[in-house]
């Protein structure tokens, strides 16, 4: 993963080179972090984990995905409104049975899928909406919306993400980024290592010697 997305030549390019970019964002975001880590709430209130939102994002192109396949007459999705909501909540959770490994495979294999139908699907075949009552019922989307609302799944997760784990143990993008490329050190990014790692900190919890103006401390929640 670089820096920033490279130049795009048409829409088509760009569509795929940003979806990209937000796809190593989580693979980039649990460098370092074994089973248990993943399983750790550690922004506060919020429940959320890095575990938990690898899946989601995980399920999240899975169902977009098959939405655009079925409506370009390749794939049709059998699974019942049911299948779909437990689905949709195992995804949220991470459990003692699972593993980064496992996790991180399913996660690739989805984003090569999704890469390779934004190449070969007509960004304007129609795609009408899933019934769901967050949906419409009175407009029919495209594939390219599906892409662009993809983009902006994935992007909204890799924010959550970066906070999760910034309140873990320190780590932030760029220096998890270095760490995960093999960047050398330089006098601007110093990579993330495992005994750079602070205590794990942040809002609810105790934060570590130092880091009192990077989190609210001990608020009692």
């Amino acid at each position: 993963m670089a820096t920033q997305a490279p130049p795009v030549r048409d829409e088509r390019d760009g569509l795929r080179a940003y979806l990209l970019q937000q796809q190593d964002a989580f693979r980039v975001v649990v460098t370092g972090l074994d089973a248990a880590a993943m399983g750790v709430a550690a922004a506060g209130r919020s429940s959320l984990t890095l575990g938990a939102l690898l899946k989601h994002v995980t399920a999240t192109q899975q169902s977009w995905l098959a939405q655009a396949l079925a409506a370009a007459g390749t794939r049709h999705d059998d699974r019942t409104p049911e299948q779909r909501q437990a689905e949709h909540t195992s995804s949220w959770s991470w459990t003692a049975e699972d593993t980064v490994a496992a996790a991180l495979a399913d996660f690739d294999a989805v984003c090569a899928a999704v890469l390779d139908a934004v190449t070969t699907l007509n960004l304007e075949t129609a795609v009408p909406p899933a019934p769901a009552p967050w949906n419409p019922t009175d407009v029919v989307w495209s594939v390219r919306w599906v892409w662009l609302h993809l983009l902006e799944e994935l992007a909204r997760h890799a924010g959550h993400a970066d906070l999760v784990r910034e309140n873990l143990d320190g780590a932030t993008m760029y220096e998890l980024l270095a760490a995960h490329e093999g960047w050398p050190a330089t006098d601007w990014l110093t990579p993330w290592a495992p005994q750079r790692a602070q205590a794990p900190y942040g809002w609810g919890r105790r934060p570590s010697p130092g880091a009192a103006d990077r989190g609210s401390g001990d608020l009692g929640v």
